[in-house]
């Protein structure tokens, strides 16, 4: 049965929302968090390690700050973060001690786990807390990060992540309990047990944007979902009620099923964890060079820059008819570029020095779109 790719995990990722953790009064709703630490105690219980995706830090900000509604600018986003994140690991520490659990807070940005070094780090990080037999509870940094660093929503982090700890299994939870071929409230609307390709999907619209304390909705679940399943992993979208339930195997919610193979792991944040601060255009012999001989990529292959970015930033990487056939991290700076262009390493190295005879992108670094 598909419900047995669940039972059998033994390290899975769960995400919740911040509409599943809070009251209408907008205040963190503690009984609901015991009902959602019971059911991953209850896991933990039969041998799997756990690691926990939790929104909720700017919603449990807002009450302490007098703010009403998720505030729009991102000066105050972080300043509810900041007061909001310690609130909730706080209740999650308390929660787990009644079952024996210790926590430990991981915050993450895009940067931290795009860049060799921070991704490597991430991991290790993630790995060592499930091997202490610690739940690492993982957020974004909202109180630093800006909209240029961000995930944008916890869905696609959680995805991410469960590729990042090599996972069995992620279990995507809100507050609606499946994935429906229409409005959930609409009659007649009817569940979608098992997802095995985006055809099962077809002609299916899926709209909302998520509660007011939240920035995710069924869209970006549907997202994670498939970044998920495309990475190997099985997933399953339902609401925080039944993560018991979902957790013990029972047929509740929609189960993605995985692709049989994995890719590399910081290849996959660079796909979907990361935006492109600007554009290299390549004549088509780089194209097939990249593309094709998985090269890495020279300036004697580039004929065009655009966009604004330093060494170290993730830039698109087009054909002259303006395809994107892939995005890298560059190791020079848009600025540094330009006069580049159409020259050998060698070339490059004589005129200017040693230091300008790296690639532009190393393949290592370059994930194929």
């Amino acid at each position: 049965m598909p419900r047995e790719l669940i039972t059998r995990a033994g390290r899975i990722v769960v995400k919740v929302g911040s509409s599943s953790l809070t009251g209408a009064d907008g205040d963190l709703d503690l009984a609901a968090i015991d009902r959602l630490v019971g059911a991953i105690a209850a896991r933990r219980a039969a041998g799997a390690q756990v690691v926990l995706v939790s929104s909720g830090a700017i919603a449990a900000g807002l009450n302490p700050l007098g703010l009403s509604r998720r505030p729009r600018d991102l000066a105050t986003q972080q300043a509810a973060a900041a007061v909001g994140q310690g609130a909730l690991v706080a209740a999650y520490t308390a929660a787990f001690a009644d079952h024996g659990a210790r926590v430990g807070q991981v915050l993450l940005t895009e940067m931290d786990v795009t860049r060799r070094s921070h991704y490597v780090n991430a991991r290790r990080t993630l790995v060592r807390l499930l091997h202490l037999g610690v739940v690492p509870v993982v957020n974004e940094n909202d109180s630093v990060a800006t909209q240029e660093i961000r995930f944008g929503d916890n869905d696609r982090l959680a995805a991410l992540v469960a590729h990042l700890v090599k996972a069995d299994a992620l279990v995507l939870l809100s507050d609606v309990d499946a994935v429906y071929d229409g409005p959930p409230t609409r009659p007649g609307a009817r569940r979608i047990p098992v997802v095995a390709s985006p055809a099962d999907l077809e002609g299916i619209v899926v709209a909302g944007s998520g509660s007011s304390v939240g920035t995710g909705g069924m869209t970006t679940k549907l997202e994670a979902a498939r970044i998920a399943a495309g990475a190997g992993i099985p997933a399953v979208v339902t609401s925080a009620a039944l993560a018991g339930e979902v957790l013990a195997g029972e047929e509740v919610g929609t189960l993605f099923t995985a692709a049989p193979v994995r890719p590399r792991g910081r290849l996959l944040w660079l796909q979907h964890a990361s935006d492109a601060k600007g554009q290299l255009v390549l004549d088509a012999g780089a194209v097939a060079a990249v593309v094709q001989r998985r090269t890495s990529l020279l300036p004697a292959g580039i004929v065009a820059v655009s966009g604004s970015f330093d060494e170290g930033d993730a830039v698109d990487v087009a054909d002259e008819a303006g395809r994107v056939v892939g995005r890298g991290l560059v190791n020079y700076a848009s600025t540094e570029l330009p006069a580049m262009l159409g020259k050998s390493t060698r070339q490059l190295g004589e005129a200017l020095g040693e230091h300008y005879r790296r690639v532009v992108i190393h393949r290592d670094d370059l994930a194929l779109l």
